[in-house]
């Protein structure tokens, strides 16, 4: 979350630090759009990506369903891994930080022949933190050992796998009475947990296996195929705010004990060909993603007493029914052929068009009902891009892209549910400067999402698909180098979001919830010319308030952080203090009962040493 706050149109908001990622990018919610090497993850799958085992994120905004399937519309993030290198690398580090951050890291790789391309890399973390939040705490252990393989000068072909275990406390934040909202009792505790830490918290083990091959057939044809086995199984525990009392005192909660249990194989197979035809040149992608995966995620419904906001007292005893509220695993099986072409038929003037036929089956057994059910999709998607390069250095162009999502789930009738749909128009100028130096972007885009599901209005505990939802803005993205130890980065984005239809009538017409209008995020690293060893840096993040149906807004905030390093000739130390001013404020609500606080001013130090 933290690496992408000073990218244009993704908004890391925060759902009370629960313990996974969470996105919104273009105003929708992307959460499970977060893709591994360019392979999906099951979707129920708790997520949380490991920043130290990957060498960088890619962003892909808006409907991207043409080349990555079923995905949210608003975009998606892919994580591509650290892999084996050419060259030894040994690196261990070491970092302290505020509420109790202790962490541990390795990334050695070493070359196993002459040449270098069979090579083994092992990255690893063991990581402790606690949190502003009383009780709260998280411990993290992860490895992932990668190994390439000497095929010959046309194959290279990757083994990987990754371990993690997870444990920690959830923190779903706190009521907004007292917060953002008055309190005829006082102002809320920003550290205050309204959980109960007897209940227990998460503890949930994931493990994958799988392999990245290229084959070079000739010089105009690659075959590529990514394969990935993973599997997620663990339990996880937490108290949620239910409605505050009329007292404003007494926060009513509910328990819920969880049963997690998932496994996904991944596969993503194509061929990329280069020629040329009717006097253009050709970059054609054809391929096949399958993918089928089993999820259960069962859990017990337990009930816990009040909690009193302003004298809490914890270690109440929950009640939970011998027999699980919810059983209903499921398998997923998906199929998806496309095909994308890049048309050059121009020197200044290039086109990409795009084709995508999904199919998918998801088998769901209700074990509580004895009910079996299957939902088939299937959807048909198509992109479309123009690029002209005007001048040396300028790009004008334009695209429509769309996405599809299916939705499981039947209505009152018994028939399922449609897919959700996403369609974008955008239009944007990008600037590169001939030698480097500087960089820039500007993007205007709409963006519609169709068949949200929304709550039937006359069949209480259904739902209908009557819900739409629109968002369009501007996206400003500026690097510059200035060749004087000075380095600057700035993102803007206007997004504004309205729901265009829906059962409530009283949310139509208003922001999606979550989604400021206005984001500034400006960073600049300078290197002192007497000392280039040393790097400071310094930037600013500013979100106007966000509002939607919620009975209350989050207020705007602007925050300051600051950075200093120093390289060594075979060491690094780096420092760094976020929310240098210690503001106060909220940068995200799960729900009405719920407003999340952000972090309070905080440190980290680090020593990197390499051998």
């Amino acid at each position: 979350q933290q690496a992408l706050q000073t990218v244009a149109g993704v908004s890391p908001v925060n759902f009370g630090r629960r313990g996974f990622d969470d996105l919104n990018i273009r105003g929708f919610r992307s959460t499970e759009s977060i893709l591994i090497d360019g392979l999906v993850q099951s979707p129920g799958m708790w997520t949380r990506v490991v920043p130290y085992g990957y060498e960088r994120f890619e962003v892909l905004k808006g409907a991207a369903s043409v080349m990555y399937g079923q995905v949210q519309p608003g975009g998606i993030v892919n994580a591509i891994s650290k892999r084996p290198k050419r060259d030894a690398l040994n690196e261990v580090g070491f970092s302290v930080g505020s509420f109790g951050e202790r962490t541990v890291q390795a990334d050695m790789n070493r070359p196993l022949n002459e040449s270098g391309k069979a090579a083994l890399r092992i990255n690893a973390q063991v990581s402790n933190t606690d949190d502003p939040t009383d009780f709260v705490y998280r411990r993290d252990r992860w490895i992932a050992p990668s190994l390439s393989l000497d095929l010959g000068a046309q194959t290279d072909l990757v083994l990987f796998a990754t371990y993690t275990k997870s444990n920690w406390l959830r923190q779903q934040g706190i009521s907004p009475y007292g917060t953002v909202l008055p309190n005829p009792n006082g102002t809320l505790r920003r550290s205050l947990l309204t959980a109960d830490p007897s209940f227990g918290g998460y503890d949930v083990e994931s493990t994958s296996v799988g392999y990245a091959l290229e084959h070079r057939f000739s010089p105009a044809l690659t075959l590529r195929q990514n394969v990935r086995y993973e599997t997620e199984e663990g339990t996880g525990n937490f108290v949620a705010n239910q409605a505050l009392q009329p007292n404003r005192r007494l926060q009513n909660r509910s328990a819920t004990r969880q049963y997690l249990d998932f496994d996904i194989l991944a596969t993503d197979t194509s061929l990329l060909s280069t020629f040329t035809a009717l006097g253009a040149q050709h970059r054609l992608v054809t391929g096949l993603d399958a993918r089928t995966g089993h999820s259960s995620q069962a859990s017990r419904s337990c009930r816990i007493g009040a909690l009193d906001l302003f004298s809490p007292v914890y270690g109440m005893q929950a009640t939970c029914p011998a027999a699980l509220s919810v059983d209903a695993p499921g398998k997923l099986t998906v199929l998806g052929l496309y095909a994308q072409d890049q048309i050059k038929f121009h020197p200044q003037w290039t086109a990409l068009v795009g084709v995508r036929r999904d199919w998918s089956t998801n088998d769901i057994d209700n074990r509580l009902t004895n009910v079996q059910s299957r939902q088939k999709d299937a959807a048909t998607v198509l992109s479309a891009g123009l690029v002209h390069e005007f001048k040396p250095g300028w790009a004008a162009y334009g695209s429509y892209a769309e996405s599809f999502l299916p939705v499981t789930g039947l209505d009152f009738n018994g028939a399922p549910f449609k897919p959700e749909t996403g369609k974008q128009w955008e239009a944007g100028l990008k600037y590169e400067a001939p030698g480097g130096g500087w960089t820039g972007s500007l993007a205007l885009f709409d963006l519609r999402r169709k068949n949200v599901s929304t709550a039937d209005p006359v069949n209480t505990g259904f739902s209908v698909q009557t819900g739409e939802q629109r968002s369009r803005g501007l996206e400003l993205e500026l690097g510059a180098d200035l060749r004087t130890n000075l380095k600057l980065t700035g993102a803007y984005t206007y997004t504004d979001t309205e729901v265009t239809r829906d059962n409530n009538a009283s949310i139509v017409g208003k922001p999606l919830n979550l989604t400021p209008r206005h984001t500034l995020a400006l960073w600049a690293t300078y290197k002192l010319p007497q000392m280039p060893q040393l790097t400071l840096g310094a930037g600013a993040r500013y979100v106007s308030e966000q509002v939607g149906s919620y009975p209350f807004t989050l207020p705007a905030y602007t925050v300051v952080d600051l950075s200093v390093g120093y390289s060594g000739p075979s060491y690094r130390i780096t420092a760094g203090v976020k929310n240098v001013f210690d503001k106060a404020y909220y940068d995200g609500a799960i729900n009405a009962n719920v407003v999340s606080p952000s972090l309070p001013r905080n440190f980290s130090l680090g020593l990197t040493y390499f051998f």
